[in-house]
């Protein structure tokens, strides 16, 4: 229980530099025009034939999951209610890191860069704090990986990037004392590869 109540703080230092905001995902093909009996779609002209274009998402075709035991089983059903839980919010602060990186980088001075991030950390606690801190340890560390999944930066490099290499080694000590590694990266094929998939289906509206 004390480990979990302390690694529960790294989630809601991430989310205070990094940021959520409300974003929406859309559901169709975004180069079509809309008419009032039905969709206009680029198109071009091959030998006096005229050839709609549309996108069509990839789908992957997979055979059912087997389990060992139904330990494993349970195991896996919990990290799809975790997915399900944090994976938003990854894909909030994914947007908004791409948001304060276009302000932070036109600032020209520290205060100014400080200032903004202050203000930010600020207004973020209010809105998410209380949602943030209801994450369990293992949701914890999958936002974790899902942070670099979809930013391309660790942890580690967020906050050292806003706030400062000694704040940042600071967190990597708390953690490493928990077995916990601010610095490890996504891997897709590797470690994290049912979690990927996992994130393949529930893109795909499977999950």
């Amino acid at each position: 229980m004390y480990r979990q109540r302390n690694l529960r703080i790294l989630p809601l230092i991430l989310l205070a530099l990094v940021g959520l905001l409300r974003i929406g995902y859309a559901q169709e093909d975004p180069t079509a025009f809309k008419m009032a009996d039905g969709i206009l779609l680029p198109c071009w002209v091959e030998n006096g034939d005229t050839i709609p274009y549309a996108y069509i998402p990839p789908v992957t075709v997979a055979a059912p999951r087997k389990f060992k035991s139904r330990r494993n089983y349970w195991a896996y059903q919990r990290k799809i209610r975790n997915l399900k839980k944090v994976y938003p919010y990854a894909k909030m602060a994914r947007d908004t890191l791409r948001k304060m990186d276009s302000v932070y980088l036109t600032l020209k001075t520290r205060r100014e860069q400080r200032r903004y991030v202050q203000k930010m950390n600020k207004q973020l606690r209010r809105q998410f704090e209380k949602q943030i801190r209801r994450l369990t340890y293992s949701q914890g560390r999958m936002f974790i990986k899902l942070i670099d999944r979809e930013t391309g930066r660790s942890t580690f490099a967020i906050i050292k990037q806003f706030k400062g290499g000694f704040t940042a080694s600071f967190f990597q000590g708390v953690a490493r004392l928990f077995g916990e590694d601010l610095k490890a990266r996504y891997d897709p094929t590797g470690a994290d590869r049912i979690l990927e998939e996992l994130i393949q289906e529930y893109e795909m509206g499977r999950l």
